[in-house]
């Protein structure tokens, strides 16, 4: 299945490549519109601030392209920042707008606990879901972030983090999908995790 790593100059895209080819799969690292049409799904990935992702898929001219494949019922994917850029507005460093693909805001951590939140935690599905196939009952991911979006107990809400507070750690309805934990880190679970995806889109 040919995926489309989207390459906006934002993050190491190379471990999210390796995870998809371990998979069997056909990522391309690209911003080729030919591309991305012809691709089966879309994975935003990034790290890093959110001013320079929304800038760069605007250099690029990638979020009309984004939008219109999403329209057209594309399964998308975006990861930790890629998965903050998927909301309405983000405060970190200012108050930008964002894809607005889901309602939200992305608003920095209110918590006595160390920030970033940095390193493994569990995941906690507050609904029935097809990512949850072959998961272990407790499945533990891979964090690196100081913002989240809020509010935590929306509708689109999938499976939260414990971190002081309900951190939404997926995020999504139809053909969209977040994740604010890497799963490209998140060793076998992520791996599970990629694979429910790969099953769900074919």
């Amino acid at each position: 299945m040919k995926i489309a790593i989207i390459d906006y100059e934002v993050g190491n895209l190379g471990n999210v490549y390796n995870a998809w080819k371990r998979l069997g799969q056909d990522p391309v690292i690209t911003r080729d519109p030919r591309v991305i049409r012809d691709a089966a799904m879309i994975e935003l990935p990034g790290v890093g601030a959110i001013r320079d992702a929304m800038a760069n898929l605007e250099k690029f001219d990638l979020i009309p392209l984004l939008k219109e494949q999403i329209q057209s019922g594309k399964f998308f994917m975006g990861i930790c920042l890629g998965m903050q850029a998927m909301f309405d507005t983000d405060y970190e460093g200012g108050t930008y707008s964002c894809l607005g693909l889901l309602p939200g805001e992305i608003v920095p951590f209110h918590t006595t606990l160390k920030v970033p939140h940095m390193g493994w935690n569990e995941l906690v599905f507050r609904q029935e879901h097809w990512l949850q196939q072959n998961l272990p009952q407790h499945p533990y991911v891979y964090f690196v972030h100081s913002y989240h979006k809020s509010p935590a107990d929306t509708p689109d809400v999938i499976a939260i983090a414990d971190y002081g507070q309900p951190v939404p750690a997926i995020c999504g309805r139809d053909n969209i999908l977040g994740m604010q934990f890497h799963p490209e880190k998140s060793g076998p679970v992520g791996e599970r995790i990629l694979q429910n995806i790969i099953d769900h889109v074919k």
